[in-house]
C-alpha cells in the first residue's frame, strides 16, 4: 500500500506541471499559488508515506513522544506554506466524515424527528430530561462512533501536528483543525440548532460558530477532569466510546447562581448518546476506573447573544452563594476555598495546589456567611499545629 501511495504521489508531482503548462496566461497568476500549494502537500505525503513505511510501530497516542513521530512532525512542519488540515487530506480514512455527518446509517433511529418536532416548538419523547437544563438523547449509531475513532487515530499516525483540545484537557483532538469544521458547521445548523432553540431559547437561537474537538481519558493520562464551565453558550457532548467503566459527568449549579457549588446531578454516558447543557452549568468528569472513554465535544457560539446586554453583564448580577459548596463540586483550578474542605493532589498533571494563587470563586462579594469564619477557623488549627511541631526553643 506505502508503495502505491508512493508510486502515485510521483505521478501526480509529474503530472500536475503539465497541467499547469496548459493554463492560459490569464489562468497563471490565478492558478500559481494552489499549484504551488498542491506541489507542496503533495510532496508533504510522500515524505510521510516514506516515514511511516519504514517499519516503525506509531502510537496512536496524541503524546506518546514516540521517536518516529517526533522525525514525522519535524519533517512535516518545516514543510512551510501549509496547514495539518492541508497535509492531511492525502490521508483521510473516511472522506465523507468531512463531507456530511448526517448520513443514515450514522444518525440513531429517531433523530430526524426529534429534529422535526423541535421546529414545530415540541420536545420528542426521545429527548430525556435527566435534570433541569440537562437532557439527553440518542444521537449517533455505533457506526459513525468507530468511523470517528478510526479517522482520528488515523490522523494521530501520520504524525501532524496536535494541539490539545482545550486549556485543560490534555489527551485528545481538535476536529475542527484536520477538516471536520465544514460537516460539524452543517450539521449543528441542521441538527442541533433547532433542539438548542426549543431547549435554550434565550441562549440557543442562533449558532454562528463552534469550537468541536475530542477529549479522551484513561487511567495513566487525564482520569477525570476537575469542576468547570465551558467556553461556549450551548453544549453538546457526544460519548464514542469505548470499553470504560466510571468517567460520568457531575453536575453543578450555573455560575454566579447561589446553587453555583451544590451538587445537581450525576450523568452516566452511553454510547452515541448525546448530553446537551449550558456552557455556564458547572460539571466535571468524574474518575475512570477502567478502560478508554473518548468523546466528541461540540461548544456551540452564539455571538448575538454575546454581543447582548444580558451576556455584558452577566457577572455583575452573581450571587451570594447560598452556603459552603458540596465536596464534589470543588474545584481545585477555581475555588479559592478548597483547601478549607480538601487537600490538594499531586496528579498526573502536576500538584493541585499550583492552581490555588489563581484561583477565584467565589468572589469577594458572593462568599456564603460561614467562609470568614471558616478560614479563621483552619488559620488557627494550621498556627496550632505548627506551634506543636516546631523544635522546643529551650
Amino acid at each position: 500500500g506505502n508503495v502505491c501511495l508512493l508510486v502515485g504521489s510521483i505521478f501526480l508531482m509529474l503530472g500536475s506541471p503539465f497541467k499547469y503548462n496548459l493554463l492560459s496566461e490569464e489562468e497563471d497568476s490565478t492558478n500559481k499559488r494552489s499549484y504551488n500549494r498542491n506541489i507542496v502537500a503533495l510532496f508533504s505525503a510522500f515524505v510521510l508515506t516514506y516515514i511511516m513505511g519504514l517499519g516503525f510501530s506509531i502510537n496512536s497516542s496524541p503524546k506518546s513522544g514516540g521517536s518516529p513521530r517526533r522525525i514525522a512532525k519535524r519533517l512535516v512542519t518545516s514543510l512551510g506554506g501549509m496547514s495539518a488540515e492541508e497535509a492531511y487530506v492525502a490521508y483521510r480514512k473516511t472522506p465523507a466524515l468531512f463531507e456530511n455527518l448526517m448520513q443514515k446509517e450514522w444518525l440513531a433511529p429517531g433523530v430526524d424527528d426529534v429534529v422535526a418536532a423541535a421546529k414545530r416548538g415540541e420536545v420528542h419523547p426521545i429527548i430525556k430530561k435527566e435534570a433541569e437544563g440537562i437532557y439527553s438523547f440518542d444521537l449517533f449509531t455505533e457506526k459513525f462512533c468507530r468511523a470517528l475513532l478510526d479517522e482520528v487515530d488515523n490522523y494521530f499516525d501520520t504524525g501532524l501536528p496536535v494541539r490539545r483540545p482545550n486549556s485543560m484537557n490534555n489527551y485528545g483532538l481538535i476536529v475542527n483543525e484536520i477538516g471536520m469544521r465544514p460537516a460539524i458547521t452543517k450539521f449543528q445548523q441542521e441538527v442541533l440548532l433547532p433542539i438548542a432553540k426549543l431547549l435554550f431559547p434565550n441562549i440557543g437561537y442562533s449558532f454562528h460558530n463552534h469550537h468541536s474537538f475530542m477529549v479522551q481519558y484513561r487511567a495513566t493520562e487525564d482520569p477525570n477532569l476537575d469542576l468547570h464551565t465551558d467556553d461556549s453558550d450551548v453544549t453538546v457532548n457526544i460519548c464514542l466510546g469505548e470499553e470504560f467503566t466510571g468517567s460520568g459527568l457531575t453536575f453543578c449549579g450555573y455560575v454566579g447562581a447561589a446553587d453555583h457549588r451544590h451538587f445537581n446531578y450525576s450523568y452516566q454516558h452511553k454510547k452515541g448518546r448525546a448530553v446537551i447543557h449550558l456552557g455556564t452549568r458547572r460539571h466535571g468528569a468524574d474518575d475512570i476506573h477502567t478502560g478508554t472513554r473518548r468523546n466528541l465535544i461540540i461548544w456551540n457560539h452564539n455571538s448575538k447573544y454575546r454581543a447582548s446586554k444580558a451576556y455584558s453583564l452577566r457577572m455583575y448580577d452573581y450571587q451570594k452563594e447560598a452556603g459552603p459548596p458540596d465536596p464534589v463540586c470543588l474545584s481545585y483550578t477555581h475555588d479559592r476555598d478548597y483547601s478549607f474542605y480538601k487537600e490538594y493532589k499531586e496528579t498526573n498533571n502536576g500538584n493541585q495546589a499550583d492552581f490555588a494563587k489563581r484561583a477565584w470563586c467565589p468572589p469577594p462579594s458572593a462568599k456564603y456567611d460561614e467562609y470568614d469564619a471558616t478560614l479563621a477557623k483552619i488559620r488557627k488549627e494550621y498556627l496550632e499545629k505548627e506551634k506543636f511541631s516546631s523544635p522546643s526553643s529551650d
